[in-house]
């Protein structure tokens, strides 16, 4: 911050896990949050998968800056070794801690553009003498513009599911076959879903943690009485290993083990086949007007009811335009964190935690963080996004030492973590040992759903 702007608050987007980890951060140091969310409470995306459970524990998603605001209030810490569902997260933890921030956090409130006061992204004169304007869309239909001494973007990437196609474009037909497509895990619980998939052949396309969950809950509905015929086609991009399910009872997240391991079983037990190396290129219609989907190399499937599509999520840039962002150019990450969760080169395990040096860009003062920080790379972790905003926060204060010291340790897993399927604690006292994930995990997840986001 300099002079011209320190009096100015500083603008968050998203009332999420790590939106409002920001916002507890931020006050604690003295400055002035503005947490800016476009839905009508805290954790809209968290709700949105609110059935999923996480896998990482209540102590590893609550916010050590968020519990010292909230301490005050009465509000008293879940039992730390219990992992919580989406809907507790967002109701136990998310939600309050929003309600302690008050008139910081802003609902209803859209932003659609950032940028420097008076200078788009070309202009050089004075540019980081100038403010930041925030362009937002209220609710009721009304507009206005914001100013911020900085910008952290914590948006997440729920609102942008990546599509079906092997080519990272909707396949040819996918738009028009939306009627029975679907980008997030099921929720079963709920009659108007239970049905649309009860007794159907569906499609569950992915590799990662929410794809797991969903095979898992497919077979758990084709067991029961009223949902015979219930059967999953699981598509993959890629062959079956033997790291295709996950650590199993090696993972350092018990949680996450035992998902991978319920996912393979939905297959071993026949709820589920598996179709390998298929990259969808179109889908199709039968005369019944089911789904076929076509891979590039010409292989068509039988066809089915619904598909599900849990092939990640992505970064919506379009309203950070404007700035000049240092990014990388294959997974949209912060070019200096990028190295670090490049799927292609790194295991779990080999990440470690990361602050401002990794998140800065050429636009001084602007920030992504949380599940966006990670662009489309696949794994998170609720504590990583606590850990960036709590060095930036320190940056913004001109606590220089504290902005560059790590003080977060990772288990050996790294940064996986994310939604899982974990219904049984006694597991997780039964899974141990050491050892790294090869198959994503994420937030969010519906996805996480995670259910993005990093949990």
């Amino acid at each position: 911050m300099n002079a011209s702007t320190e009096a100015l608050p500083v603008a968050v987007i998203g009332a999420g896990p790590a939106g409002l980890a920001a916002a507890a951060h931020l006050t604690g140091r003295g400055i002035k949050p503005l947490v800016l969310e476009a839905g009508e409470a805290a954790a809209t995306a968290v709700r949105a998968w609110g059935h999923v459970r996480l896998f990482s524990t209540w102590s590893e998603v609550v916010d050590p800056a968020a519990e010292k605001l909230l301490a005050p209030t009465g509000w008293t810490a879940p039992d730390g070794a219990t992992y919580p569902s989406g809907a507790d997260w967002a109701a136990s933890y998310l939600q309050p801690l929003a309600d302690v921030l008050g008139e910081r956090v802003r609902y209803g409130a859209t932003v659609t553009g950032v940028s420097r006061l008076g200078r788009d992204r070309i202009v050089d004169a004075d540019r980081e003498q100038q403010p930041f304007t925030v362009r937002i869309a209220n609710a009721d239909g009304t507009e206005e513009r914001i100013l911020a001494s900085a910008v952290i973007d914590a948006s997440g990437t729920w609102s942008t599911p990546s599509p079906i196609g092997g080519d990272g474009l909707p396949a040819l037909g996918e738009k028009a076959a939306g009627d029975r497509i679907s980008y997030r895990i099921p929720d079963l619980k709920n009659p108007a879903t239970r049905a649309r998939y009860a007794g159907k052949r569906i499609a569950v396309i992915g590799s990662g943690a929410s794809a797991f969950t969903a095979l898992a809950y497919l077979a758990d509905l084709a067991k029961a009485e009223d949902a015979t015929g219930t059967h999953a086609t699981w598509i993959l991009r890629r062959g079956i290993s033997g790291s295709t399910f996950g650590g199993g009872s090696a993972d350092q997240l018990p949680a996450r083990g035992a998902l991978g391991l319920a996912a393979k079983a939905a297959v071993d037990n026949g709820y589920a086949d598996a179709v390998t190396g298929f990259r969808t290129d179109a889908i199709q219609r039968d005369s019944d007007g089911r789904l076929i989907l076509v891979a590039e190399d010409g292989r068509r499937l039988d066809a089915v009811d619904e598909v599900i599509v849990l092939t990640g999520l992505r970064p919506d840039l379009s309203f950070v335009s404007e700035l000049r962002l240092g990014l990388d150019e294959r997974l949209q990450a912060p070019v200096e964190l990028a190295p670090l969760i490049d799927p292609n080169q790194h295991s779990c395990g080999t990440v470690y935690p990361h602050g401002v040096n990794e998140l800065s860009h050429p636009e001084q003062g602007v920030y992504l963080v949380g599940m966006k920080s990670y662009g489309r790379a696949p794994t998170f972790l609720a504590m990583t996004g606590y850990e960036q905003v709590r060095s930036i926060a320190a940056h913004l204060a001109g606590d220089r030492e504290a902005a560059e010291r790590v003080e977060l340790t990772l288990p050996e897993t790294g940064v996986c973590g994310g939604a899982g399927l974990f219904d049984q604690p006694a597991a997780a006292e039964e899974t141990s040992g050491g050892g790294c994930c090869a198959a994503p995990a994420t937030l969010t997840v519906g996805a996480p759903a995670p259910s993005s986001g990093g949990c």
